[in-house]
């Protein structure tokens, strides 16, 4: 029976219901620990979330304004999208780098970081500028546009690489072994926070498109890249002292890729990861366009999908942090994001003889499902493959894998879409058909690395 008091005060009995719950019900609630506290931790996420930002300007709403508004063709955007993937395979050198560092100061990633944050700083300033002189709309010299975009495309590609592999080496350097599937569910909620923050903040500010609009939006994002990774870098990396004295002998970047590749299934892995991201990404700079001409959506409505395929992706990184903090295996998670995969593209392909916008968003946001259950199972088992401690070398090599055939995807599907249809439903449906294919060949090749039995107890300090 309930006195005055409890009727009167209920506080008592709502702070009784909270401290009963399970944190597991809480999201990340338990990813903080002693050596890197929440509030540390939320900190230091910041880099993804400009890394998403920058994702979200470049394949959600550069791609749907250079080919609609600045009418370029879809094979010269693609090629221009993916002129920052042509770096990604020095992103194992940049791992090797950092995990071997010695700076005067102490620090091994926060230089690589920094560094990074100023390359991606200059691309995205002069971008604008370059996109408006690639459109035609100067006088300058014909070999000005293609030549100002591709250094602008290259330099934010090169500072995106570079801060992330650094900053996720970092985040594998301070967090314990056994927090570190909740530490890459973490950094990849930031990551697509930033991409979701991104689409809607940049559709909702390129709804009246103008060229000066769009040198403002790009602009300023450079500005917000610079303040919030220099405010995500105070005081992250202790100093250490030992690296200002002479190191011992480690190995060359031949010798430890040698041992990397090393390890039971090494080459497998590696090919898993590349044929699924192709899989997953040949679609990245062809939905909004899709969408405009196919389905004649807005740029406001195409640039919400951005967000849609986010909240996809949150919707699979907090099924597959809940899954990995089980003792799940890495590549059942990413197995069932191939899965999820094949479904989304089907719905896609459905929705223009439907005419359903409707079943595209939703295919869409299954499409980031399925990206995100794919990216979590992967990375996570990255990060326990490191030799003799070098971190950033096993993510690095990750990296520069998933970007590389993120590239590959991308120029793909901009090609094959010009030359099977150009802009109609056929030429778009011909690049789904391909990637629902290569998902199928990703489920063959995953199989043998995925451990027999019911789900076992994830060990991150020796490889499976």
């Amino acid at each position: 029976m309930l006195t005055p008091k409890k009727i009167l005060n209920p506080t008592g009995r709502v702070n009784k219901f909270w401290r009963k719950m399970n944190s597991g019900m809480l999201p990340f609630a338990d990813v903080a620990t002693p050596e890197l506290p929440m509030s540390r931790l939320l900190r230091l996420a910041l880099f993804q979330l400009t890394v998403g930002l920058s994702a979200a300007l470049i394949i959600g709403t550069l791609n749907r304004v250079m080919i609609v508004e600045l009418h370029l063709a879809a094979w010269l955007v693609s090629l221009m999208i993916s002129l920052p993937l042509v770096l990604a395979p020095a992103r194992a050198f940049i791992g090797y780098k950092s995990d071997q560092h010695q700076s005067s100061f102490g620090w091994k990633r926060l230089p690589y970081i920094w560094f990074g944050t100023m390359m991606q700083f200059g691309g995205l300033a002069i971008m604008p500028f370059a996109l408006i002189v690639l459109s035609g709309d100067s006088h300058a010299p014909h070999f000005v546009g293609p030549t100002a975009a591709a250094l602008a495309f290259l330099l934010v590609g090169a500072g995106m690489h570079t801060t992330q592999t650094a900053g996720l080496a970092l985040a594998t350097d301070m967090a314990p072994e056994a927090a570190r599937p909740r530490v890459v569910g973490m950094l990849c909620v930031m990551l697509l926070a930033g991409i979701m923050v991104g689409a809607l903040g940049y559709g909702a500010l390129l709804h009246h498109f103008t060229e000066l609009r769009l040198i403002q939006v790009v602009q300023g994002s450079a500005v917000l890249t610079m303040i919030l990774n220099g405010f995500a870098l105070w005081k992250q990396e202790p100093r250490r002292a030992s690296t200002l004295a002479p190191q011992a002998v480690r190995p060359e970047l031949r010798q430890a890729l040698t041992m990397f590749l090393a390890q039971p299934k090494s080459l497998r892995r590696l090919v898993t990861i590349g044929l699924g991201t192709m899989g997953l990404s040949m679609q990245d700079i062809l939905l909004e366009p899709y969408g405009g001409q196919i389905l004649h959506l807005t740029v406001g409505q195409t640039t919400s999908l951005t967000a849609a395929l986010a909240g996809g992706g949150l919707s699979g990184l907090a099924f597959a942090k809940h899954r990995l903090s089980a003792g799940a295996d890495p590549y059942r998670i990413a197995a069932l994001g191939l899965l999820v995969g094949l479904g989304a593209f089907a719905a896609v392909l459905f929705s223009a003889p439907l005419v359903a916008p409707a079943l595209f968003a939703i295919g869409v946001y299954a499409i980031g499902a399925a990206g995100g259950l794919f990216l979590v199972g992967t990375l996570s088992d990255a990060m326990g493959r490191a030799v003799d401690g070098m971190s950033g070398l096993a993510l690095g090599t990750w990296g520069s894998v998933q970007a590389v055939s993120a590239g590959l995807a991308i120029a793909l599907g901009g090609f094959l879409r010009d030359l099977v249809g150009g802009n109609s439903a056929s030429g778009y449906d011909a690049v789904y058909l391909t990637e629902i294919a290569l998902l199928f060949v990703t489920l063959i090749a995953l199989g043998p690395l995925v451990r027999r039995g019911t789900t076992l107890k994830l060990n991150l300090s020796k490889p499976a």
